[in-house]
């Protein structure tokens, strides 16, 4: 039978590599590894589920069961991959974006994110779009008006007040710091 299961804190590929590999060493038949969703075949649920749950707590992974809980990883997901290929490629607002790619009412998936993450989607898309500004910063490919542009803000005086008041810093005081203070994207809350 197909299981399919949901997890959290998968955030990019090498945590797809590490399930992936993980879960065929401890002898699961894995169909498909994707952000955030596994789908093996088992005819002993009950084994490979233990074998599951201790493979995805040795890796900072765990199972998600709730509905409510999916949904509010699927939000995370769904932003984390708008924010993987630059610029952002999406119509429309945010809010129209998110209920297309998760096929739910954003009033619901927003109030459910909210409770559940005691933050707005908003504020979280802010999170990740400000790490993604880190990263530009680093790489030196971009000057600061590029990376607003690239990442949808409407100007770079907007970007550079998110900056300061998500980091505490201007964009030309971090750049000037030529230091790593990025944050996991499965630690942003």
């Amino acid at each position: 039978m197909m299981i399919e299961v949901f997890i959290k804190n998968m955030v990019c590929d090498r945590c797809i590599k590490v399930v992936r590999n993980e879960l065929i060493e401890a002898g699961l038949d894995i169909k498909l590894v994707e952000l955030g969703r596994v789908v093996y075949e088992s005819e002993n649920r009950e084994v490979h589920e233990k074998k599951l749950h201790k493979v995805l707590h040795e890796n900072g992974f765990e199972l998600l069961q709730s509905s409510d809980r999916i949904l509010v990883e699927q939000v995370k997901l769904c932003l984390i991959r708008l924010l993987e290929n630059l610029p952002i490629q999406k119509t429309g607002t945010l809010s129209n974006y998110l209920s297309e790619e998760t096929d739910s009412d954003y009033s619901r998936l927003s109030r459910i994110f909210s409770y559940t993450e005691n933050t707005t989607v908003e504020k979280y898309f802010i999170k990740l779009k400000i790490e993604k500004v880190k990263e530009l910063i680093q790489s030196k490919e971009y000057n600061f008006t590029q990376m607003s542009q690239l990442l949808d803000y409407s100007n770079v005086n907007h970007l550079s007040r998110q900056f300061k008041t998500e980091t505490g810093m201007s964009l030309t005081e971090y750049k000037t710091l030529n230091q790593n203070f990025r944050n996991s994207l499965d630690q942003i809350l």
